[in-house]
């Protein structure tokens, strides 16, 4: 099982738009860059972990966690001319451009915010923080996940409104 941080603009799709998707799961298509096209097609595989990132957001923030339900496979938006992705280079019987299926599993409330991540040692070496970074899918290891995730915890813990 891997690890991705799967970037999406939140006023295109956002983390509740995924689970509001019937079965909380959607295609993620329309990525148009060779090197995220080629791992979403030759690397990421169904259950590994997803870290669902806002990116152009005030901040930028990962907001959710997703999983992984289907390989890589054609892109459906490639063939599709009425579609913002449509490539009418894209051969059906030949795909230029492959998705991978996700399934919400648990939004991260409150997001973790770009600048909160950066404060975190554990993250210094993740490609999300790295000068310049911008590919919309990107591997994460697995002590990059675990400290994502115990920072969440820890914010669950300490958002909490306290109780007499």
């Amino acid at each position: 099982m891997a690890n991705w941080l799967f970037k999406s603009e939140p006023n295109c799709f956002s983390f509740a738009d995924l689970e509001a998707e019937p079965d909380r799961t959607t295609g993620w298509g329309g990525v148009r860059n060779f090197q995220a096209r080629n791992m979403l097609r030759d690397a990421v595989e169904v259950g590994d972990r997803v870290l669902f990132y806002h990116s152009n957001a005030n901040p930028p923030a990962i907001a959710g966690i997703a999983e992984v339900v289907r390989a890589g496979h054609a892109d459906p938006t490639a063939f599709d001319s009425e579609d913002d992705h449509y490539d009418p280079k894209s051969d059906p019987e030949k795909p230029t451009w492959f998705q991978v299926s996700i399934r919400a599993v648990k939004a991260i409330d409150p997001p973790l915010g770009l600048p909160e991540l950066r404060t975190v040692s554990a993250l210094n070496g993740m490609e999300l923080l790295r000068k310049g970074s911008r590919l919309s899918v990107q591997p994460v290891s697995d002590a990059e996940w675990d400290a994502v995730i115990a920072l969440t915890a820890k914010k669950a813990t300490t958002s909490k409104p306290k109780t007499r």
